[in-house]
Order: structure tokens, then C-alpha cells, then sequence
């Protein structure tokens, strides 16, 4: 396994224009704009919580809707990891965590396989749908596709949770904790592809 696993993604298209950096073995140092400041916030707390050094610069048609701009993001921010796992080797492969948040107002139930076949489960309901003017609906569309670019299998579930703010920050946090679990590797297995088949997403 690399010392440093990087990878570098620019992506143009007519709504969007994304330049994103990841180092999956940082310390968590990030610098991320998106002209989103919730969006921002949300990105931040996963590289910190996941220890990815991680640099976002991002802009689209945000007079329009969020929409595009969350759901790009998320797609090269996949296809960042997928690419900086390379082929998985040494990795712990699986990852789950459970996060309170100020005193069990919100509980974010995760866990997630980076085995390479894309699969997304996500069970959040809340009476309030926006932040701010930042529609949470979208928040799903990032995950998903977080998760299709990535090549894992993805699951997120809001146990309970009062403060919509506080919901959406536990399931950021909780799912950059289980990737820094399922990126870290085992000393015993460096040189091995955790899957029985020999390779991952077969």
C-alpha cells in the first residue's frame, strides 16, 4: 500500500466546474469552497472526522438551485477515493459507526462496505426540510452519489434526531468515521486485496 494515497479530479461540464484534491492519509487539513456555507461546513467536518486532507474548489449555477453543485461535488469527491485506493490493497475494507450528537439530540447510524459494488441505503425523515434556504433533499442525491463514484455500498440511518442541523451533522460525521475505519489498514494484510475472490468488485 502507498504511504500517501492522492488523487487530484477536475471536472468542467455546463453547471458545474469542480477542482478537488484528496490525500485519504492526511490529518485532516482542508480548504474547502463551494459558495455553499452549509454544504461547506458539512465538507469540512467529514475531513476532519475522516483525517483526509482535502481541498475543494467549486462553482455552478447556485442562483439556479443547489442541487447540481451538492450532487457533483459528491460524484468527484467518489471518484477521488475510488481512485486513491487504487486497487484496495491493505485497506480494512469495512467501516460502521454510530454518533451521538449534543446529548443524543441526533443519532446517525452508518456502516459501509468499500468492496467496489456500489449499493446506497439512506433512512432520514424530519418534520423541517431546509436549513437555512439549503434544502436537505439534497443531501441524499450526494451520498448516492458519493457513493455509485466510490464503488461502495453505502448505508446511512437517522435513529432520531430534533435539531435538523444537528442530524445532518451527525451522519457526516459518522460516515467519515467509518471511512477512516475502513481506510486504515492492518500491517498483517498490506500486500492483500481484502476479498476471497482476489480482487475487489468482482
Amino acid at each position: 500500500m502507498k504511504e500517501h494515497r492522492v488523487a487530484h479530479i477536475e471536472r468542467t461540464t455546463q453547471e458545474t466546474q469542480i477542482d478537488l484534491r484528496l490525500d485519504v492519509d492526511g490529518k485532516g487539513v482542508y480548504e474547502i469552497s463551494t459558495g455553499v456555507p452549509f454544504f461547506d461546513h458539512m465538507l469540512d467536518l467529514l475531513a476532519k472526522h475522516a483525517l483526509f486532507d482535502l481541498n475543494i474548489k467549486a462553482a455552478g449555477d447556485i442562483d439556479v438551485d443547489y442541487h447540481h453543485l451538492v450532487e457533483d461535488v459528491g460524484i468527484v469527491l467518489g471518484e477521488a477515493l475510488n481512485q486513491a485506493l487504487e486497487d484496495r490493497k491493505g485497506i480494512n475494507r469495512y467501516g460502521f459507526w454510530v454518533l451521538p450528537m449534543d446529548e443524543a439530540q441526533a443519532q446517525a447510524e452508518v456502516c459501509l462496505d468499500l468492496g467496489g459494488r456500489p449499493f446506497f441505503v439512506y433512512k432520514m425523515e424530519h418534520d423541517q426540510k431546509y436549513i437555512r434556504d439549503f434544502d436537505v433533499a439534497i443531501i441524499k442525491h450526494f451520498w448516492r452519489s458519493f457513493c455509485d463514484a466510490a464503488k461502495m455500498n453505502l448505508h446511512i440511518e437517522l435513529k432520531f434526531g430534533e435539531d435538523l442541523h444537528h442530524c445532518v451533522e451527525a451522519i457526516f460525521k459518522a460516515v467519515a468515521r467509518a471511512l477512516r475505519m475502513a481506510c486504515d489498514s492492518d500491517p498483517r494484510a498490506l500486500d492483500q486485496v481484502p476479498s476471497s475472490k482476489g480482487r475487489i468488485g468482482a
